[in-house]
């Protein structure tokens, strides 16, 4: 009846699909639905929708975009909508018209309790349970009634769901039709493309199926009556037009049950969802031609003639071997080789230790003659380099590779890892991210910026327990699609060798799949069996091209064994005897698929022996060759040539920059745009914007974010991009930086330090993270490692948060250098000083950071220290201390102490004067108020915003016999510098280090030996007592503590 009208509500392309007269598979949908309003065709069943007559009031409802798809006879949708609002007295506005179609009578209410039982049972399916004159029904009568913002998402996402179907799309890569998906056998397909991975073969042991049973793989549940009901299959899978429900559910379970599987049906996007299983199933019938096969034999053999080469040779190494994984090459090999081919210019890798040499020596092409060296007990790096070195599982190597047939080159780094699983994950992700940013591949500047993913690609290889056990791993996928630290998605490939060390995969997890913590960004998954090498190669490429299709992550489970234990040297069976029957039992991947592709006339016997040989004596070659080989050192190579070793002595870097380019910087940096569109907030212009300009003008009393601005615009007009991230450091956790505008009325984000000068090269990157520690500060050591000339910083909301990223610091930031050579000038910038606020917010732990320095108690220090450690009191220290670590020729992680309570105190300010050229920055900074030293009978040293309190309190007291000096650099040690300040005070009779922290934190323990060998002064300690915890929780303890360091340090 043409009140009701249930076809108004649909979309024009969906009316297309479901009225047309010339597709057979819709001509029963077409005349129930048509045959409502007497039409017979699309043309004339639009117009009698559209403009049916004066009492069409159904359209109301729709939005607008649906609106201007029906409305072919109106001109305009403001006169549509007009008419659609006040049609007559009945129908006055939307709000009424909105009731009378929900309530139109008593069979709509009946279809919309029947829509939602069934929507909340099972929103994918109840569509397809229906003929289609109720479903259609049945969508009008829900969504007409929904609460949704767009009353009609759902209704609409459903038939574009149905048009996808309807559409002639090429599946199968034949070009034909798939059943429908609300009939029998569509419901079916769709089943299987959900449900078919619970029962793949996917394990190469057969000892565990992702599930018991999978109801909803049961044709029954389809509306299959039995084995032989006749199926319309449209030709789907290459099977007859008429087929029979059991050779169509063969055609399903071998592609997607078989050896390879896939989870893809959880993907937000439709698109997406059709993709894949369009690719999927077209990869799952290409046969490979002889060519493929063969160099996937020859990676196998090879892997094979490595582990045993080294197993003879070294019977008692723990080298991780690739036994059992060996499909970790073919995956290698082919990304890399598609990534030629797709014009990508740098592969970022990151592996654990399972497989890792083969990779290095197979893959990369890494000469063996390196490794046997390392295993032999000498150095990997030359002897005149100073190195601690790694164990052998954690080498690392960079080539430019020929890949494939076209021998197209792509440049593959794989980092170095430490032993802490994943960690290495956001440090690849972060090198990636530089990467990107040194092929100007994206924009960096502003707030809505993500890399585009389209020249460098991160490859990141996971182990099963630890990819499902290890936290980081989840705070890395956060950073898939945010701005500022995506990389247009990364491949990950887990080495699924079913066991944690000794833990079973049922104990080490309670998700089904190791994968499964990836279905937090919703992303796809295939799972393979280790097994078949021809289908880890579909896996690896089917990956790939989704990544490179959608820019997302993408995630590859292969599932495979692990030949011996945890290392050679370790028994398996006292934990897993099982296990380890069905791997002696199971011939080799490598010796199995050689057989075959003998069997198949695609390889002889002579061939398999060929390979075999010729890559054994390339390893006996190598390994005869020890001693002549001498390593190469790559750390300072490429964007990084030019760099040195630091020096064994303090050197002193002319950090300053021009005065009148310094007054210009300071303007430009709270410069709103001139064209009058921004509007600032007008507390922010009047403290921070207006009040800066003036400072700047007068070149006086300078704060501390005007200092790091004018750091960090210098590096910028230098050519030198800046980037800053953590959290909330856009405005600064005290609100003092506010490195980023927001327009009050837009929201728009706007840097000024971006528009220094036009058509500006340098960028200035204010990235505020996600609430992570571990992650995102090994996501900004990748990036300081990628270029030089790159300033990153990172800042902890409170220093006392460092904690969260304990093994990044410990594994990469103090240690990297020494073990692998890998020179970062990373910052990190930890917010210090006990101001009352408890034991989590007082305390960056200076104690912990000079106790993991190599800086001498017995000798002095020099530029070759693995890091610097530093708590500036001055605006102008602490500019100096940035641009520091972009001016010197060698690069050095730089960790800061920063101020909280100072960052506004009047007296912590700084004068142009004090960043002009020829300045620099002071180890020491001497006491100016001790203008007549012979009188000075007591000297104090300390650091930080506690000399402010000294200070305050030495002139309300008028105490002249006092010297407060500070010490702003503490490693290295700046031995020589106080050995001047002390000569200064020749009649001094006590010398006190002064602190706030407690006695054993602090710096105490640091400075207290290095005074008594290197300066042969017995400090006095002046500071909290012990304590458990960094700092008292109540108040006024605080205080109390607070004034006894006072009158202790000047009794």
């Amino acid at each position: 009846m043409h009140g009701q009208r249930n076809l108004g509500c649909a979309p024009e392309g969906v009316h297309s699909a479901q009225c047309t007269d010339n597709e057979p598979g819709m001509r029963t949908a077409r005349r129930a639905q048509c045959a409502m309003h007497g039409q017979r065709t699309w043309d004339a069943h639009r117009k009698a929708c559209t403009v049916r007559n004066a009492r069409t009031t159904n359209l109301g409802c729709a939005p607008e975009d649906v609106h201007s798809a029906q409305c072919t006879d109106i001109e305009t949708w403001d006169a549509h909508r007009k008419a659609c609002t006040v049609r007559n007295a009945r129908t006055t506005n939307l709000g009424s018209h909105r009731k009378a179609c929900t309530v139109r009578n008593a069979h709509q209410l009946i279809l919309i309790f029947f829509c939602f039982f069934i929507t909340k049972k099972n929103l994918e399916l109840f569509p397809y349970a229906l003929p289609p004159e109720l479903r259609f029904k049945m969508f009008r009568a829900l969504v007409s009634g929904s609460r949704r913002r767009n009353p009609h998402a759902a209704a609409r996402y459903m038939q574009a769901r149905n048009l996808s179907f309807a559409q002639n799309k090429n599946w199968d890569g034949v070009g034909v039709q798939q059943p429908q998906p609300w009939t029998k056998a569509g419901r079916l397909v769709e089943a299987y493309r959900t449900h078919g991975h619970k029962f793949a073969q996917i394990d190469p042991l057969s000892q565990w199926t992702p599930a018991e049973h999978a109801p909803e793989l049961s044709p029954l549940r389809h509306g299959f009556t039995s084995d032989s009901e006749p199926v319309e299959s449209n030709g789907i899978f290459g099977l007859p037009a008429e087929t029979t429900v059991v050779e169509l559910q063969a055609a399903l379970r071998k592609i997607y049950s078989g050896r390879i599987s896939v989870e893809f049906q959880h993907l937000f996007e439709l698109e997406e969802r059709e993709w894949f299983a369009q690719r999927f199933e077209q990869l799952s019938r290409e046969n490979f031609p002889a060519g493929t096969k063969k160099r996937m034999a020859e990676l196998l053999i090879q892997t094979q003639v490595f582990d045993n080469f080294l197993g003879s040779k070294y019977p008692t190494l723990k080298r991780y071997g690739g036994e059992g994984a060996e499909g970790n090459l073919i995956f290698m090999d082919q990304i890399l080789t598609l990534a030629a081919e797709l014009d990508y210019h740098t592969a970022v890798v990151c592996m654990p230790h399972r497989g890792r040499l083969n990779v290095l020596a197979i893959n990369l092409g890494l000469d063996p003659s390196y490794m046997f060296r390392k295993i032999n007990g000498k150095s990997e790096f030359p002897d005149d380099v100073k190195s601690t070195g790694d164990v052998l599982s954690h080498l690392s190597a960079s080539a430019d590779l020929k890949m494939g047939d076209k021998k197209r080159q792509i440049h593959v780094t794989m980092l170095p890892n430490p032993s802490q699983l994943e960690a290495n994950n956001p440090v690849a992700v972060g090198k990636a991210r530089g990467r990107q940013q040194t092929l100007k591949s994206g924009d960096y500047a502003e707030d809505t910026t993500a890399g585009d993913g389209k020249k460098v690609l991160c490859i990141q290889i996971h182990g099963d327990a630890s990819f499902a056990g290890q936290g980081i791993v989840a705070e890395t996928f956060t950073f898939a699609s945010l701005p500022h630290y995506s990389v247009g998605g990364s491949v990950h490939f887990i080495t699924n060798n079913q066991i944690g060390f000794t833990t079973p995969s049922n104990v080490g997890r309670s998700s089904v799949y190791s994968s499964d913590i990836s279905k937090i960004n919703a992303c796809p998954v295939i799972h393979v069996n280790g097994d078949s090498p021809e289908d880890v190669l579909r896996a690896t490429t089917l990956a790939l091209e989704y990544k490179d299709e959608f820019g997302k992550d993408v995630v590859i489970d292969m599932l495979c064994c692990r030949l011996h234990g945890h290392n050679e040297v370790d028994d398996p069976t006292l934990t897993q005897p099982v296990m380890y029957d069905a791997i002696r039992r199971r011939p080799s991947l490598p010796d199995s698929y050689a057989k075959q592709l003998t069997e198949d006339g695609v390889l002889t016997a002579d061939d398999v022996s060929r390979i075999a040989k010729e890559y054994d004596t390339t390893l006996r070659d190598a390994f005869n060759n020890i001693d002549k080989f001498k390593p190469k050192a790559f750390h300072l190579e490429r964007e990084w040539s030019g760099l040195v070793q630091p020096s064994k002595s303090i050197t002193v870097w002319d950090t300053g920059f021009p005065i009148d380019a310094l007054k210009y910087v300071g303007a430009k940096s709270v410069e709103a745009p001139k064209d009058g569109s921004f509007e600032t907030h007008r507390h922010l212009e009047k403290t921070h914007m207006k009040a800066r300009f003036e400072r700047i003008k007068e070149g006086t009393k300078l704060d501390w974010a005007t200092g790091e601005a004018l750091a960090v615009g210098s590096l910028l007009l230098q050519e030198f991009d800046v980037r800053i991230s953590g959290q909330d450091v856009g405005r600064g956790t005290f609100s003092h930086r506010h490195a980023v505008l927001v327009d009050q009325v837009t929201n728009t984000r706007y840097v000024p330090l971006n528009h220094l000068i036009p058509d500006q090269e340098a960028k200035y990157e204010v990235a505020n993270s996600v609430l992570s520690e571990e992650a995102v500060l090994g996501f900004d050591y990748g990036m300081s490692i990628e270029s030089p000339k790159r300033l990153v910083i990172w800042e902890a909301q409170f220093g006392d948060f460092f904690t969260g990223a304990q093994i990044i610091i410990d594994t990469y930031v103090t240690s990297g250098e020494t073990k692998w050579l890998v020179q970062s000038g990373l910052v990190m910038l930890l917010p210090h000083g006990y101001d009352g606020a408890g034991p989590e917010h007082s305390s960056c732990r200076i104690e912990r950071f000079l106790q993991q320095t190599d800086s001498s108690e017995v000798s002095i220090d020099g530029d070759d220290v693995n890091f610097c450690f530093a708590v500036p009191t001055t605006p102008a220290q602490y500019f100096h201390l940035l641009r520091r670590q972009i001016v010197r020729n060698y690069r050095k992680p730089l960790i800061v102490a920063s101020p909280k309570t100072v960052l506004r105190l009047p007296a912590a300010v700084s004068d142009l004067s004090e960043m002009a050229p020829g300045t620099h920055f002071q180890p020491v900074l001497p006491d100016a108020a001790a203008t007549d030293s012979k009188k000075v009978t007591r000297v104090v040293f300390v650091s930080g915003k506690h000399y402010y309190t000294l200070d305050k309190h030495r002139d309300a007291e008028k105490i002249g016999d006092t010297a407060i000096v500070r010490v702003e650099e503490l490693c290295p040690f700046p031995t020589e510098a106080l050995r001047v300040e002390l000569q200064k005070y020749p009649n001094a009779k006590k010398v006190i280090w002064s602190q706030e922290e407690p006695r054993n934190m602090g710096a105490w323990s640091f400075i207290q030996p290095r005074f008594q060998n290197l300066l042969g002064v017995n400090l006095t300690y002046i500071g909290r007592p012990q304590l458990p915890a960094v700092a008292v929780g109540i108040g006024a303890i605080h205080e109390q503590q607070n004034k006894d360091i006072v009158q202790g340090t000047f009794a």
